[in-house]
């Protein structure tokens, strides 16, 4: 499974890519808000920090101007991929988007339709909120199950993005059903490799090399 962190915070991104783990980044205009700067050099920093996929997402409504938003946004890097909401409007922009040779991230995911309607339009990505389904009572891992189904029955290569992560469970889970990529905040990351036990183990035998070291 394929790391992804989703965050538009540098430093966030530089220590995660310093781990060796961090395969891509997903951004939105929520986490971009929260930086200083112009977004698009906050992008281009970010593109040159991480080889991977770069989501970037527009915000109009119409499908034409997602499609100018979404080649605006590709000047930034090449490795820019365009986040673009799961609607009708969205779906037609995908469809145009792909003969472009530009590739999409379907987001705002939350029925296995849905995703299966995106990847025939053309999504390289799709997007389904775990975390979000939870906070309504519903099981958000197993909307990843069934989109992982659907992609099996037909071969289709679309990627599934594990997004709306809440812990590292999610993390857990996501792995053990076969997602292609979990996108993970900071602070989840943190706490994946956070465990008493080997906090423990390191204090005895820190404990315990004094005592020979003496």
């Amino acid at each position: 499974m394929k790391f992804f962190i989703d965050t538009a915070n540098i430093k966030e991104i530089e220590t995660a890519h310093q781990l060796g783990i961090l395969d891509g980044v997903t951004t939105n205009p929520t986490l971009l808000s929260r930086e200083k700067g112009d977004y698009r050099e906050i992008l281009k920093q970010i593109c040159k920090i991480v080889d991977g996929p770069i989501s970037a997402e527009v915000i109009s409504d119409d499908s034409e101007g997602m499609i100018k938003e979404a080649e605006k946004l590709r000047e930034i890097g090449d490795n820019i991929v365009i986040k673009i909401p799961c609607t009708k409007q969205g779906l037609i922009a995908v469809n145009k988007l792909r003969n472009e040779e530009i590739l999409c991230n379907v987001t705002l995911i939350f029925s296995p339709v849905q995703a299966l309607m995106s990847a025939r339009a053309g999504a390289a990505f799709v997007s389904p909120f775990v975390g979000r389904l939870d906070d309504i009572q519903h099981d958000g891992m197993n909307l990843i199950q069934d989109i992982m189904t659907i992609y099996d029955n037909y071969c289709m290569d679309t990627e599934i993005i594990v997004a709306s992560i809440r812990h590292p469970i999610h993390v857990v889970q996501a792995a053990l059903i076969g997602a292609d990529i979990c996108t993970i905040p900071f602070s989840v990351i943190d706490k994946l490799l956070n465990h008493p036990l080997t906090n423990n183990g390191i204090a005895n035998f820190k404990a315990d090399w004094e005592k020979v070291s003496k």
